[in-house]
């Protein structure tokens, strides 16, 4: 590992540049209702073919960890979180910012961030090698597993029920078989359009599910976004009481970093999991847990601490086994795919520098983000000022531009328009996108290495558990398969006895 080469790349003007600017933008974004993080990052994607792997990459890192962080600002000011990532807390610190300290609340949301993002950076940092040089060795039986596993957790740490999940996972999966059969080479489901014979292109996908489902809702729910009259302390009271509130719980701070990276390195659990996991477990070890969703600030440095390394964890099976750990790293693998690049443990010995360099990109993006979230706190009720009729167009036009730049076809546009209302049903349907997702990210992977383990096997099942890391990797999707089931039949009971209730009452 050439240090000096490393800490060149990342000190690059024009890296460093993007960084910053990118920060901004993650804030603007993030701070807009409905406006998330994944979707604030598909629109980022058509410029990043004007930018090298490094800068690319680096751009989709500040852009995400910033708009984690600016999802907070509106949850506080009009409790309506900005990305899902702020939920978990957004009781508590919109009744801290109506009690008179909207900036203490966000400033201690801001450094628990930047905390937790560095944090998250430096276990990425020592872990992400040892785990590539184990999975140097990986067979198809040891990736379908992999991918596998990845799907059950998508569904697993699913907020909704597991008849949902699943169902979002099989549309998903259903999307993924469009294109070419990687076994006998026809054709299927492309309904004789050759703009298909590739699959559904991810990008444009994401922009339909994330994006236009997303300014479907927002135009239908007649929400207004405006900031109401709050009482607003002094910048520097604001930032000392922050601190203060940080310093007394930096354990905490410590606690949901390490748990945010971990929680994060599942594949489809991402930072609004971490966050949640973090709030409850803050909320389970308080000494004061009657206080948690009336105004506490307890449960903020956790969850902000934890959301924001998550965005670093996610990126540990993204580049060591080539699986998106959430939907931002399905979308930069995609980008790191059109750049000639592939990720997985081959990635540390022919781009040792430039993997380093998006650990350095991390880091100088979480030091900023003092700066622009600062900046973006400071300017909070500008932001959310801007009128509905202005934002949602202006979007809408970025993300038809940025799906047609993607595939340099019309059926970009179509792409966008079915998966959009399909999204919006979705949602209307409470079915979760983020299994979808992972399901026409993953779909490929695990048909291509099923086919290629079944041939090597002639047909033998057995043979998946063959070699001692596909067995142990079998087992233990195997017994979350297991878990599932049981959560499942405890939901129907549940719902069954709830039912019960109510007719003997009536």
């Amino acid at each position: 590992m050439d240090v000096l080469a490393i800490f060149t790349a990342v000190m690059e003007p024009h890296l460093l540049l993007t960084v910053l600017l990118c920060t901004l933008y993650g804030a603007f974004v993030g701070s807009m209702p409905g406006l998330t993080a994944t979707m604030a990052v598909a629109l980022l994607v058509p410029f990043t073919y004007f930018m090298g792997p490094a800068q690319a990459v680096a751009a989709i890192v500040a852009t995400t960890t910033t708009a984690i962080f600016a999802g907070d600002i509106s949850g506080a000011l009009l409790k309506m979180p900005g990305t899902p990532a702020s939920a978990a807390y957004v009781e508590d610190s919109y009744i801290l910012s109506m009690n008179g300290k909207p900036r203490t609340t966000l400033f201690t949301s801001l450094i628990a961030g930047v905390l937790g993002g560095i944090i998250g950076v430096i276990i990425l940092a020592f872990a992400t090698p040892q785990l590539a040089r184990l999975s140097a060795s990986f067979s198809s039986d040891e990736a379908f597993w992999l991918a596998t596993l990845g799907l059950s957790c998508a569904v697993f740490v699913g907020g909704a029920s597991v008849a949902r999940n699943f169902a979002s996972l099989f549309i998903g999966l259903a999307i993924a078989t469009v294109g070419i059969d990687v076994a006998v080479g026809h054709p299927r489901y492309t309904f004789g359009l050759e703009d298909l014979y590739d699959g559904v292109s991810f990008i444009p996908a994401m922009i339909g599910l994330f994006a236009l489902s997303e300014l479907l809702r927002n135009a239908g729910s007649g929400e207004e976004t405006r900031l109401g009259r709050i009482s607003i302390e002094p910048l520097f009271t604001g930032l000392r009481d922050a601190w203060r509130e940080i310093w007394h719980r930096k354990l905490a701070v410590l606690r949901s970093g390490v748990g945010g990276t971990v929680i994060g390195a599942l594949p489809g659990a991402g930072a609004d999991v971490a966050a949640w996991i973090a709030y409850a477990l803050s909320r389970r070890f308080s000494k004061t847990p009657e206080k948690f969703g009336k105004g506490h600030i307890e449960g903020i440095v956790d969850g902000g601490a934890a959301n924001n390394a998550a965005v670093a964890g996610a990126w540990t099976p993204a580049l060591v086994f080539g699986i998106p750990g959430d939907s931002v790293t399905a979308i930069a693998i995609g980008v790191l795919l059109m750049k000639g690049l592939t990720p997985g443990p081959d990635i540390f010995t022919t781009d040792a520098t430039l993997v380093y360099t998006i650990f350095g990109a991390f880091l100088v993006a979480n030091v900023l983000m003092l700066l622009t979230g600062g900046l973006a706190v400071a300017v909070a009720t500008h932001i959310l000022r801007i009128p509905r009729a202005v934002l949602m167009p202006l979007v809408l036009m970025l993300s038809m531009i940025g799906a047609y730049a993607i595939m340099g076809s019309t059926m970009a546009i179509w792409i966008v328009l079915v998966l959009g209302l399909l999204g919006f049903a979705m949602a209307w349907a409470q079915i979760p996108l983020a299994p979808a997702i992972l399901g026409i990210v993953l779909g490929k992977v695990v048909e291509s290495n099923f086919m290629v383990s079944m041939m090597k096997a002639q047909g033998n099942l057995m043979g998946f558990f063959e070699r001692d890391a596909a067995a142990v990797l079998g087992v233990v999707t195997l017994i979350v398969w297991g878990l599932l089931l049981v959560r499942a039949a405890l939901e129907i009971i549940g719902r069954h006895n709830t039912l019960s209730a109510k007719d003997a009452k009536k």
